[in-house]
């Protein structure tokens, strides 16, 4: 029986203290923004800050309009950043014109 419960137990906190699956699209922040730029002809488009758990992050948009492709970025205060989505076919929306006056 123990070496059972010892066993539930070891297996259970080897995966609490595994790493997380998308840590492999981490890392400092110059080396994943001189891949965008260089590899992904990316720029910085947008971004902000963003709340996690009672820290705070920077959130980020590189697009290329030359390739369309897009990445977005969690940058931690630690340098550290990961890229959460990738994707291509990035457009820009065009806001709507307002027009001034009664409406006929």
């Amino acid at each position: 029986m123990f070496k059972r419960i010892f066993g539930i137990a070891l297996a259970f906190g080897m995966a609490a203290t595994a790493p997380p699956a998308f840590a492999k699209s981490c890392a400092q922040r110059e080396h994943v923004i001189a891949k965008l730029q260089d590899s992904y002809s990316e720029e910085l488009t947008f971004g902000g800050l963003q709340k996690t758990r009672g820290a705070q992050a920077i959130m980020e948009v590189w697009t290329s309009k030359e390739t369309g492709s897009y990445t977005v970025l969690v940058t931690q205060a630690n340098g550290i950043s990961c890229i959460v989505a990738v994707g291509t076919d990035f457009f820009e929306a065009i806001p709507k014109i307002k027009l001034k006056g009664q409406p006929s």
